[in-house]
């Protein structure tokens, strides 16, 4: 019996692996999730990217939704052209151009919802992110927890060792035992090693995602539990929060008002202008108004004789409608399609979490007994060691499992838009 009080001992007494890329911090308190999201929100240079191109689609505004620069003409005659009043020497013509009636509206509500689906393209690319954050951030608690496990397994199956060594000495064990249980030593001590081996790559990558060094240290949550966790969600309006069919709304009201745009650049263009010319006096005449300056209010209109072009823009305007509504119905059902696989991966982790959990329970239960008969007889030690590695993987799928659920639920909040 003292043999089973050691092993359980080395059980209770190794719960905190010792990893050392993980920060700890002054009060000793993990730093959330939450707070890694926000540093990739502010960091990432892909969101950023996408916020400018936002930025850029505003700018596009003024530039559709203003009047054409007025065009200012000059002119002198190389012969003066003789008039009552004097020859006239020069002529300064300003016209102005303005489109038909309602034509600058509809560019501007064309720009202007267009820079609003990019808006919701820039929410969608911020959902994406903390997905990709987030899918980065529990495989890291995934290899904390295995490491954990892997050190306590060690640290059982070095007790394992000392247990047959005293029983082979004692003539009730073999030293077959030994060398068995030391075996599995080696196998642990090399599956810790590629365990701190993959730590690099999946630093790497959750570190780029917030944009700092490769090496930053990293907090992640310990002993995380979904047993209790509910995975349903409420099915009405299921994506009405999401920002990519927003953006398709949108696209197509933009669509619709540059149909309108198209439509009335093809109707008639108005302009209103001034000339003003300039007049010498006439010398062997003395008449009123001799040499007077004239002024001549003009007003012009451009026909659009040429149709083919301005059809071609208004049926483009129409394909680029269909086109959207076709994207958002595909959308729509490529959503539901993942809605529905993040919903069943979320609840299968959570079976296996529940299960994992259960046999956890029996294989110690089975340990313990297996671990007194081979401590009153030398018998079925390698039972004992076959069971010790069945709770170890237990243990670690039990990990995985909350790993899997948790990335599960946040592409399920990255689909919703919540």
């Amino acid at each position: 019996m003292k043999y089973k009080f050691h092993i359980n001992a080395a059980r209770l007494g190794f719960t905190i692996a010792v990893i050392s890329f993980f920060m700890i911090s002054s009060f000793g308190m993990a730093q959330s999730l939450e707070k890694y999201l926000d540093q990739a929100a502010k960091n990432n240079p892909g969101l950023k990217a996408k916020y400018t191109e936002f930025e850029a689609a505003l700018q596009r505004i003024p530039q559709v939704s203003s009047l054409p620069d007025p065009s200012l003409s000059f002119g002198y005659f190389v012969s003066p052209v003789e008039t009552r009043i004097g020859p006239q020497k020069a002529r300064f013509s300003l016209t102005q151009m303005f489109p038909w009636f309602g034509t600058l509206a509809a560019q501007k509500d064309a720009a202007t919802l267009s820079a609003e689906a990019k808006y919701q393209a820039f929410l969608d690319a911020k959902n994406l992110l903390f997905f990709q954050v987030t899918a980065a951030w529990y495989p890291l608690y995934e290899l904390n927890e295995m490491l954990r496990l892997q050190n306590e397994n060690y640290e059982i199956l070095t007790t394992y060792k000392q247990l047959a060594t005293t029983a082979f000495s004692n003539a009730k064990g073999s030293m077959v035992d030994v060398i068995r249980v030391d075996i599995m030593i080696d196998n642990s001590a090399t599956d810790i090693m590629l365990l701190k081996e993959k730590l690099r790559p999946l630093r790497t990558a959750f570190n780029k995602l917030l944009n700092r060094p490769e090496w930053s240290s990293i907090e992640v949550a310990s002993a995380l539990d979904i047993s209790g966790m509910e995975t349903g969600i409420d099915g009405d309006s299921l994506f009405a929060e999401n920002p990519m069919l927003k953006s398709f709304d949108l696209k197509i009201k933009s669509a619709e008002a540059q149909e309108k745009a198209a439509f009335r650049h093809g109707l008639p263009k108005f302009g209103i202008g001034l000339s003003y010319i300039l007049v010498d006096e006439r010398p062997d005449l003395n008449i009123a108004d001799n040499g007077k300056d004239a002024f001549m209010p003009m007003l012009s209109m451009t026909i659009p004789l040429f149709r083919k072009k301005y059809r071609a823009a208004v049926k483009e305007a129409r394909l680029n409608q269909t086109r959207f509504t076709l994207n958002k119905s595909n959308l729509e059902n490529n959503l539901l399609s993942a809605y529905d696989l993040a919903n069943y991966k979320m609840e299968q982790a959570k079976q296996r979490h529940i299960l994992y959990g259960e046999q956890i329970s029996k294989t110690r239960q089975a340990i313990d007994l297996l671990h007194s008969a081979y401590g009153n007889s030398g018998k079925d030690f390698e039972e004992v060691l076959r069971m010790q590695q069945q709770l170890l993987r237990y243990e670690m799928s039990k990990a995985t499992a909350v790993k899997e659920y948790y990335t599960a639920e946040a592409q399920r909040k990255y689909i919703t838009g919540r």
